[in-house]
């Protein structure tokens, strides 16, 4: 294999499929991710984001195609077998044990580690300060972007290969949604590979290495964040002109 045709860290291949035993709402869709590289799914309300992403960590049945993480057929694995393999999923509400300090959520992250965690939990503090300062209080008593800091922190306790956010900014003020896609910046340059739905797709897009468009679950045009900004037809349709 050229270094153009590696297999990325993450794919979700030709997908069709959908929940349970109910009609498909992907259709031959594919969705992936390189290594330490970040990939945003956006489109329409509808469009199948949330269901291409949830399909790529095993929470729908997968009818076509195939899910495969670093080279290995991870179709049949459950959502839990997947996070052992190295895949975390924050979705986008009840994300945080609120009742719970942000410390004990970190700690409830490293669930499946055998190690010890005292430093990841100092690179989590390093990359969100505002959790160290706030690491006492209730994860209940914080602002929308400061729990997505503890939820997105959690995940990366578990120290994974692909950390995948479902509408990361939903919710949150510009200003927060400016600093926590820095945030997501700092994450992918530690190697970590990104796969993220975002309703901001602009903003999102501006970030990404590399961009779906999804309609109706199907694959509508796919490119790098820079071309698809730049298409006429995704900025009209998609991105408000």
């Amino acid at each position: 294999m050229t270094g153009d045709e590696a297999e990325p860290m993450l794919i979700g291949d030709m997908m069709t499929g959908g929940y349970g035993k109910g009609a498909d709402i992907l259709h031959e869709c594919t969705i992936a991710v390189d290594a330490g590289q970040i990939a945003v799914i956006v489109g329409p309300n509808g469009a199948g984001k949330s269901t291409a992403m949830k399909a790529v960590f095993g929470m729908l049945t997968v009818r076509e195609g195939a899910v495969r993480l670093d080279g290995e057929d991870i179709t049949a694995l459950t959502p839990q077998d997947r996070v052992a393999k190295g895949m975390a999923f924050v979705p986008q509400t009840s994300n945080i044990f609120t009742s719970m300090t942000v410390e004990e959520n970190l700690e409830m992250g490293a669930f499946l580690r055998r190690d010890g965690i005292a430093q990841t939990m100092e690179q989590i503090y390093e990359l969100f300060p505002i959790l160290r300062e706030k690491r006492r209080q209730a994860a209940g008593e914080l602002s929308g972007g400061q729990r997505q800091q503890v939820a997105v922190g959690r995940a990366l306790m578990t120290e994974p290969r692909v950390l995948m956010l479902d509408e990361p900014t939903a919710g949150v003020s510009p200003i927060v949604m400016d600093e926590l896609f820095d945030r997501i910046i700092e994450v992918a340059r530690t190697g970590i590979s990104i796969l993220m739905v975002e309703q901001n797709a602009r903003q999102a897009l501006e970030i990404a290495d590399k961009g779906y468009v999804l309609v109706q679950g199907r694959n509508a045009y796919t490119g790098t964040g820079a071309e698809l900004m730049a298409d006429d037809e995704v900025r009209r349709s998609f991105l408000g002109g």
